[in-house]
């Protein structure tokens, strides 16, 4: 199949997802008669994706918000399914699909969390995405203090790599690397950088933050 052009964007639930999540267990799933969790974690992020959404419509971004809840399935904590098709389709059809760390069915839990990091690994390969960037609060991964300009499972074994100082039930810094070490593995390298030098990175410029190899 033929790549479709366009973009997407995904984000995460920053604090407005986290704290929820924390305090409603939704992190190791929920069995019968356990859904509060879920509905007030998903009820947070919505919330927060149709900010963004209203964001980017306002700079005059086709932007159109996508809920994992109702698209994708994880089983054991790992996201295994997501329908692609009607993503395919708003990119063809001059869309940006705006997509968020979400409460998800799981087969074996009930139901989990599904980071913005891991729906990033899941849906860039997925949808044969060919350039990654994942704009963060800081330049880049730090180790000492210092921007590391390139990352592969070799060399990432030598860092010391500290995670973010917000409450975050899906990873971190940490979860970031590995989840984007996988999709290196699988062929596509990516890209951590600032959020203030987005625009350098859809330029193909250097934007002084880190890059995610394959070997």
């Amino acid at each position: 199949a033929v790549r479709t052009e366009g973009t997407v964007i995904i984000h995460g639930a920053g604090s407005c997802g986290q704290a929820e999540d924390k305090g409603s267990h939704g992190d190791i799933g929920a069995g019968s008669g356990e859904t509060e969790g879920s509905y007030v974690t998903h009820s947070a992020v919505s919330g927060l994706n149709a900010e963004v959404v209203c964001s980017l419509r306002e700079k005059g971004v086709r932007a159109i918000g996508v809920h994992p809840l109702h698209v994708g399935v994880a089983d054991k904590g790992r996201l295994v399914a997501f329908e692609c098709r009607h993503l395919e389709t708003m990119l063809a059809l001059g869309m940006v699909p705006v997509i968020h760390g979400d409460v998800v069915m799981d087969l074996s839990r009930g139901a989990c969390i599904v980071s913005g990091d891991q729906l990033v690994r899941y849906l860039a390969a997925a949808l044969r995405i060919s350039r990654v960037g994942l704009a963060t609060d800081v330049p880049g991964v730090l180790d000492g203090g210092r921007v590391v300009p390139e990352i592969t499972r070799r060399t990432v074994m030598n860092l010391h790599i500290g995670d973010s100082m917000h409450t975050d039930v899906t990873g971190g810094m940490r979860g970031k690397i590995e989840e984007l070490l996988g999709l290196a593995d699988a062929g596509t390298g990516s890209d951590i950088f600032h959020v203030s030098r987005v625009a350098d990175f859809l330029a193909g410029s250097d934007h002084g933050g880190t890059s995610v190899r394959g070997e």
